[in-house]
């Protein structure tokens, strides 16, 4: 007979060797996390509690989270504080696990409060964490059950970009057979969206109350306007799945989204680029440009999309404009010069005619992340520009003097414009962390065994930093920069290390592909 107390006592030691290993491998160490998650504890009444309560929130992140440290403390603060929201929208279901966007009970939702609109931030920002079985229960979730039972649709009640958030996922957590087994659907899925959304000029239409985007000046909630949204989230899906299909090989598929992707690509750039106001806009249901320009503009770049050209990046030129997008508090949905920036609704009803949304300024610094990495004309765009917004981002949250993240605020003042409105808070709306990881410190994931950098930290702005225990391609990445060689005490320059072993070292922090071993 097995001795209980004898196994439990092994258990444990085992528990407490892996810990103590685990904790020798980490640079950084978890006392940070700690003191973070301590402070967001003690500022939270926890009115809903979900799968990891805040009780258990530091243990849980100190396993699944990388971790981070900066001279920059706004930016630091927030990459925990998102971590430590993200965590409470995680929710253990009959149908497996889904990640919410609204804290409170919606109306609009569907099974479990489960809403489409966000997935891709949701599987952008989760593919960072070390158990990747979230993500994937998530999207079969939203494959085979959501609409299931169901008496109107709910994965397609918004527009998605899932086949490439699929593909991305892959990228840091590679799984052919998990891909494998869903392709025929991520297939049928297109197709579907086709037949629902599918002109015959060959571009997509959309409400812009079902992008997530009500009150919009370029858009209305009963016209079949085309949208730079949903055309480059479908061409952004149309590529995942040719590379999708070219890995598993099969052909057929691959030559079926390029040349989707191709005709779209086209069709965006010869009808939807307003050549008067060198900006992407909605054309509208009677066939004219909308002639405003509007964040939206900036989605295509989200997915590589416009050709590299100079006249395409002027575009961005719009970021530094205070008469464009440039405000007080952050980047505005909607171009201030226009008339009617502002004018829609009582400023609490889900306005997008101007007011900062945390959805539309993550998707716009990942398109200046892509700009800046993936092009050759940048227009006016920087690093420092794109550092700069991301700070001015972080520090957007913030209410009453403590970390928060809610729907949409006042673009001069920071007013979070649905108040007090418990539904608000915790908002999952949007991805942070993975601008932190993907785009400022720069990973760049891959099919291969090649770890890319391409970091966007300027210049001379930081003298260290680092990104701890990321785990990617089933090994554990720490990339450190330490100018000195006193903060880490590792030596100077920028080191880069898997599963423990140091593979790469340089003076500066600067681009680079290194083999992992």
């Amino acid at each position: 007979m097995i001795n209980m107390r004898n196994l439990i006592t092994t258990v444990l030691l085992l528990f407490t060797t892996l810990t103590g290993f685990a904790q020798r491998q980490s640079i950084l160490g978890t006392e940070k996390l700690k003191k973070y998650v301590t402070y967001f504890n003690s500022i939270d009444t926890e009115a809903v509690k979900n799968y990891i309560p805040n009780a258990e929130a530091f243990a849980w992140l100190a396993d699944q989270a990388p971790l981070f440290e900066c001279p920059d403390l706004i930016l630091e603060q927030n990459y925990y504080y998102r971590w430590w929201t993200f965590r409470k929208h995680l929710v253990k279901t009959p149908d497996g696990f889904i990640f919410t966007e609204f804290i409170e009970p919606v109306k609009h939702a569907g099974k479990y409060n489960s809403i489409s609109c966000a997935l891709g931030h949701h599987i952008y920002e989760g593919r960072w964490l070390k158990d990747n079985n979230y993500l994937k229960d998530y999207i079969k979730f939203w494959l085979y059950k959501a609409d299931a039972g169901e008496t109107r649709p709910r994965f397609h009640q918004f527009s998605s970009w899932i086949d490439d958030a699929v593909y991305q996922n892959y990228l840091v957590k590679p799984d052919q057979e998990f891909l494998k087994a869903i392709l025929p659907d991520l297939d049928r899925d297109y197709e579907k969206w086709e037949s629902e959304r599918l002109l015959k000029n060959g571009l997509f239409w959309q409400h812009d109350v079902k992008d997530g985007m009500e009150e919009s000046i370029s858009g209305s909630r009963k016209d079949q306007n085309q949208r730079p949204t949903i055309n480059s989230y479908m061409y952004g899906n149309a590529v995942a799945l040719s590379k999708i299909a070219k890995m598993l090989a099969v052909p057929s598929l691959v030559s079926k989204y390029q040349d989707k992707a191709a005709k779209i690509k086209q069709l965006v750039q010869d009808s939807l680029w307003n050549t008067s106001t060198n900006f992407f806009e909605t054309r509208k249901a009677k066939g004219e440009l909308a002639n405003v320009r509007e964040a939206i503009g900036f989605t295509p770049w989200d997915f590589n999309l416009p050709d590299d050209k100079l006249t395409y990046a002027k575009a961005w030129n719009q970021l530094l404009d205070t008469a464009g997008f440039k405000a007080p508090w952050g980047l505005t949905t909607a171009e201030r010069r226009d008339p009617t920036f502002r004018t829609r609704g009582s400023g609490h009803s889900c306005e997008w005619d101007g007011a900062l949304w945390p959805f539309a300024s993550s998707q716009t610094l990942k398109g200046l992340s892509n700009l800046l990495t993936n092009y050759k004309n940048h227009g006016k765009m920087n690093a420092e520009v794109f550092y700069q917004e991301l700070h001015r981002y972080a520090a957007s949250h913030t209410k009453n003097g403590k970390p928060y993240i809610g729907e949409y605020q006042d673009e001069k003042t920071g007013e979070w414009l649905k108040g007090d409105n418990p539904r608000s808070s915790f908002y999952n709306h949007s991805t942070f962390n993975d601008l932190i990881i993907n785009d400022l410190i720069g990973i760049k994931p891959r099919q291969d065994n090649i770890l890319e950098i391409h970091p966007l930290i300027p210049k001379n702005k930081w003298s260290w930093f680092i990104l701890d225990q990321l785990t990617y391609h089933d090994k554990i990445i720490t990339l450190m920069w330490d100018k000195t060689g006193k903060k880490y005490n590792k030596g100077k320059g920028f080191v880069i290390f898997v599963d423990g072993k140091e593979i790469y070292r340089s003076k500066t922090v600067k681009p680079v592909k290194v083999q992992m071993n």
